[in-house]
């Protein structure tokens, strides 16, 4: 095992027995050999598409293939393991079809399209086979880009969206990794081709959400409990919680939120639910007490899964692509329903969730809410009423450093404004900031695929203030990162063109010393320092 795809990596280095999210060895080496075989997929599968011959199955397979291995999404040894069976028969069955059309000579090919899953037993399929320092960064940045993309465009296809160019990007990205002819110069084109496929993916998602659900507005969230059963749903998936309240109306059972699920609280279409009553706790890795006190059972929509403790174990369900050996995973009929009666059944014979705080937090405010009162905005930018605007998206983690975000947030100006999206907003979210002129001083645009808005509300700060370069508006970035999907946000960033990013609290460990000296050169992303020292540098 090795393993350095987040931001936990051991020594920033990387894990090489068990990983620090609770990975095991064994389901680490899995996954290496997964994508490997994904990668043997899209080698066929880009070929296929040439002669119009692809298989039809390949791009769910791929994107849920590639989201399986996000951290903290799969832990499961089972799992991965028939994925990797499904995969080379997948693999198999369109190369014979590119045989059979003469499109290929099926004994050639790297060994990712030709082997076999025998010869896949005890082969190093990991990391460290690329030798190549710099090479090897370039190729698992793109990689841990597409993970995050995969997982986006996984939420809007089960909303019925897609888009073939994310597909066959995903594709094309995977197969690069195979060609040792490719050097760091077009690796490095990729991974900026990956940002704006990254743009691409967050607007489809945000268009799925908006056009299913309606534009979330700004909402006073409950973090406080009633007295009923209830059942936490966590993760990212608006379709799980849209099936989850239809199937709990009437049953005396309410819907809590947890984590990235918070924002669903300000879609028009979740508020006609009266059994859906709020938010219960905060980020992902405090939820080993927090599903401790809950009491009900848990669903686990999407990644953000901590191994359970046995005390909860056995009400904790997940769902998609989460597994975890020993919880049981609700999967979709053909139709996309799924069947949520066992969770409402034993949530009826649990207590109601302990209190763990009082009041509400405020949310809702992604690109649509924020442009609807633009001219408030710009006019307060104008006054000097609002003197900056601080972007502080991505992830939360655990470490005694992510501190350094709230007290950064506390020490900012009272003239700055907060944008934040992803759970990164649960280190500041409920802190009383205040407002400017009626402009709350936390604006918080949802999940962290909802960091597109931010970007839309850049844009547009940018048109109306007739400014053609988006550095030249007065935000500052201070991005905060734990997993794969922040890398495809942040990719996303670079390839618009911003530059002056501050990221912590540290360092990707995958990214070498010589490409982060060219992503400096280009895009002047620093490391962020301490409080003092970045305020005077960002504000």
């Amino acid at each position: 095992m090795f393993c350095y795809q987040c931001e936990e990596a051991l020594n920033q280095k990387g894990c090489t027995k068990n990983g620090i999210c609770g990975k095991k060895g064994d389901v680490a080496d899995l996954q290496d050999d997964l994508i490997y075989v994904l990668k043997g997929v899209a080698y066929y599968n880009l070929k296929a598409r040439a002669q119009g011959i692809e298989d039809a199955g390949t791009d769910q397979f791929i994107m849920d293939g590639l989201f399986a291995t996000i951290t903290n999404t799969n832990f499961s040894s089972g799992d991965m393991e028939s994925m990797i069976v499904t995969g080379i028969a997948l693999r198999d069955s369109i190369k014979d079809k590119l045989v059979k059309a003469n499109a290929i000579d099926g004994n050639t090919g790297p060994d990712a399209a030709v082997i076999s899953a025998s010869q896949l037993t005890g082969k190093d399929t990991g990391i460290l086979t690329t030798e190549d320092e710099n090479v090897r960064s370039l190729r698992e940045l793109l990689t841990y880009g597409m993970k995050g993309m995969a997982a986006y465009a996984h939420h809007a296809y089960v909303l019925g969206y897609q888009n073939s160019d994310i597909f066959e990007f995903m594709e094309r990205g995977l197969a690069a990794t195979l060609d040792n002819e490719i050097g760091i110069d077009a690796l490095l084109a990729l991974n900026m081709e990956c940002g704006e496929k990254a743009v691409t993916t967050m607007a489809l998602l945000d268009e799925a959400n908006t056009q299913t659900y309606g534009n979330p507005e700004p909402t006073a969230v409950n973090i406080g409990v009633k007295g009923n059963p209830g059942i936490l749903i966590s993760g990212h998936d608006l379709h799980d919680l849209e099936l989850l309240l239809e199937q709990t109306k009437g049953s005396g059972v309410d819907v809590y939120s947890h984590g990235e699920m918070l924002p669903a609280n300000s879609y028009p279409a979740f508020k006609k639910y009266d059994n859906f009553v709020g938010n219960y706790g905060g980020a992902w890795w405090e939820q080993t007490k927090e599903f401790e006190a809950f009491n009900g059972p848990v669903l686990m929509t999407t990644n953000c899964l901590v191994p359970p403790k046995d005390s909860y174990k056995n009400r904790v369900y997940a769902t998609g692509v989460v597994g975890f050996d020993g919880i049981p995973n609700i999967e979709a009929n053909e139709d996309g329903y799924k069947d949520f009666s066992a969770i409402i059944e034993q949530a009826k014979t649990c207590p109601s969730p302990q209190s763990l705080e009082e009041g509400t937090i405020m949310g809702g405010f992604a690109h649509a809410a924020v442009l609807s009162v633009a001219d408030k905005v710009v006019e307060a930018v104008k006054s000097g009423a609002i003197k900056k605007f601080v972007v502080m998206a991505g992830c939360d983690g655990r470490h005694k450093s992510r501190q350094y975000y709230t007290d950064f947030a506390e020490a900012l100006p009272k003239d700055t404004v907060i944008l934040t999206a992803g759970c990164a907003k649960y280190r500041f979210n409920k802190l009383d900031l205040g407002d400017i002129g009626g402009i709350p001083r936390i604006l918080d645009a949802g999940q962290c695929n909802d960091s597109y808005s931010l970007v839309v509300i850049a844009q547009k700060l940018a048109e109306a203030f007739e400014l053609e370069d988006i550095n030249d508006l007065p935000v500052a970035y201070n991005i905060a990162w734990y997993e794969q999907k922040a890398v495809t946000v942040l990719l996303a960033l670079l390839s618009l063109g911003v530059k002056n990013i501050t990221l912590g609290p540290e360092l990707p460990a995958f990214v070498s010393p010589t490409v982060l000296g060219v992503l400096v050169d280009m895009f002047n992303i620093a490391p962020n320092t301490n409080v003092d020292d970045d305020l005077v540098r960002l504000v």
